[in-house]
């Protein structure tokens, strides 16, 4: 006899724009460009939670369509540079915006063009753009130098520019703010991330502040960020002619969103901090190793800030905290592939042997 037990159809998740739709100035006359993004996981973190006597959790936006949390503002940027009618799209990247650009674009079925630094950039990220069949143009210059070209090139010819300077940009960003609300049911007491540009530090502010108006909150939180001792200009409080990291995804001197972030921090009683290559890099692996989450070095520097900040005793025990991981393992797996020491990593040989296998694995025959 057949089952006639009612199924009852899976939730599909929309895209940000068809999901926040009335918080976002989605209309009938925009196109909606989405390959899914957002409903990203918050993912409980025992092994930080452990560390620091905290409610630690990992907003892991490596799970978005291409890898990082762009998407979740290049849904909007496209959406909007179609609706005006643009049939061309360019923005200056470390590594992530590009490919995302070049991914929105090719769903959009318009031409993006990305300028990148020379040498400057993840393949992984880079091979991303070259797939999505961007115009890639390698710059001689840093990526200030790039953001500099892409405004002008926007200024005085037919393209639009879906850097994060475009309003459009922070505004879908945002809604990984909603995300952590609905999940959590009040807004987290910190909320630490990376900043590189700073569009993000100010987007999460800006969701946070909504969710707050709205009544669906009791708290803002405190907002970290932190960016890399060699790339710091927000910390230093000037803009760095020549920023040097192993993060490249936050190698930026000169923040397109600098003034928006220092509003942000106000208003959320934040905080900027500098952290050293070594911890983002040992970070990294507790990420990995301990959490289970793999990022790439930027991602990473969220929870070198939180050591460093529950050390020196701002975090308090019981406090609830929420990193973002903003980009994949994938995006830039080579340090991976280091130990501690600086040496690679290389996988343990032996003969067809299961004996052996269980002699590095540490295992004692079971006994009948």
């Amino acid at each position: 006899m057949a089952d006639t037990t009612p199924r009852i159809p899976s939730r599909q998740w929309r895209g940000v724009l068809t999901e926040y739709a009335d918080r976002l100035g989605i209309t009938e006359a925009t196109p909606v460009v989405t390959l899914g993004e957002g409903g990203t996981p918050l993912i409980p973190a025992p092994a930080l939670s452990a560390r620091t006597g905290a409610k630690v959790y990992v907003k892991f936006e490596g799970m978005n369509p291409t890898g990082s949390f762009k998407d979740r503002g290049m849904t909007m940027a496209i959406s909007k540079a179609v609706e005006h009618g643009a049939k061309a799209v360019i923005c200056a990247s470390t590594g992530n915006t590009s490919a995302s650009a070049a991914a929105y674009a090719t769903h959009a079925g318009i031409t993006a063009a990305v300028l990148v630094p020379e040498g400057k950039i993840a393949m992984g990220k880079l091979s991303q753009a070259i797939a999505h069949n961007a115009q890639l143009i390698q710059v001689q210059g840093n990526f200030d130098d790039c953001l500099d070209l892409a405004r002008d090139l926007a200024e005085n010819y037919p393209v639009h520019l879906v850097n994060s300077v475009n309003p459009d940009r922070i505004a879908g960003q945002k809604t990984a703010a909603y995300e952590v609300v609905e999940v959590l049911q009040d807004a987290p007491d910190f909320h630490l991330l990376p900043v590189g540009n700073a569009g993000n530090y100010t987007a999460y502010s800006r969701g946070y502040t909504e969710e707050l108006e709205r009544g669906v909150t009791t708290k803002l939180p405190r907002m970290f960020g932190f960016q890399a001792e060699g790339s710091a200009p927000i910390v230093l409080g000037h803009p760095v002619a020549h920023p040097e990291t192993v993060a490249s995804a936050i190698r930026i001197g000169n923040p397109a969103s600098w003034e928006l972030a220092l509003a942000a921090r106000e208003a959320t009683d934040g905080y900027f901090g500098a952290i050293s290559d070594d911890d983002i890099l040992a970070a990294h692996r507790i990420l990995s190793a301990e959490v289970g989450v793999f990022v790439e070095p930027a991602s990473a520097i969220g929870v070198a800030g939180l050591l460093q900040r529950s050390e020196a005793g701002v975090i308090p025990a019981g406090a609830t905290v929420v990193i973002t991981v903003t980009g994949h393992g994938l995006k830039d797996p080579q340090w991976a592939l280091r130990s501690e020491d600086g040496s690679e990593v290389k996988p343990t040989v032996v003969p067809v042997d299961s004996a052996e296998i269980a002699g590095v694995l540490g295992l004692v025959r079971a006994t009948s």
